[in-house]
């Protein structure tokens, strides 16, 4: 496992256990945007005895100490992103594949500019149909 790894949880305040580096060996490292099955399915391929209590209460471990965000980007699908600069996301209804866009490859109205709200933060989630082999996403 990667020494990086170890630093980056352990500097998370998290003690880096085997089941824990298993499973941010692949989430924390992925363009793709995992739910906790499908990081499950993936870690469990070199980790067959890792319990989905222990992939989850990790990945829930992982977005409190803030490496990974939690986002609801269609009704009732919970999925991971370890982006954590603010950026824009674009899922390919053919395929269900979620992309990273640009923060400035959208314009956005003044959100600050909304009367009776106090905007924290926000993103914007496009749906539609991926053309060609252009990718969006940024390289991580």
């Amino acid at each position: 496992m990667s020494p990086d790894l170890i630093t980056r949880l352990k500097e998370a305040g998290i003690q880096p256990s085997a089941q824990r580096l298993a499973v941010a060996g692949y989430v924390l490292q992925t363009d793709a945007h995992p739910s906790a099955d499908e990081v499950m399915s993936e870690v469990q391929a070199n980790f067959p005895m890792l319990s989905r209590a222990t992939v989850y209460n990790t990945l829930n471990l992982f977005v409190e100490k803030g490496l990974l965000r939690q986002l609801v980007l269609a009704e009732g699908k919970t999925v991971f992103d370890p982006c954590l600069e603010p950026h824009h996301h674009f899922i390919d209804e053919e395929s269900g594949r979620i992309e990273d866009v640009p923060w400035d490859a959208v314009k956005v109205g003044d959100v600050k500019g909304l009367k009776g709200y106090e905007v924290h933060e926000y993103m914007v989630v496009m749906r539609g149909r991926k053309l060609g082999g252009s990718r969006m996403s940024k390289k991580r």
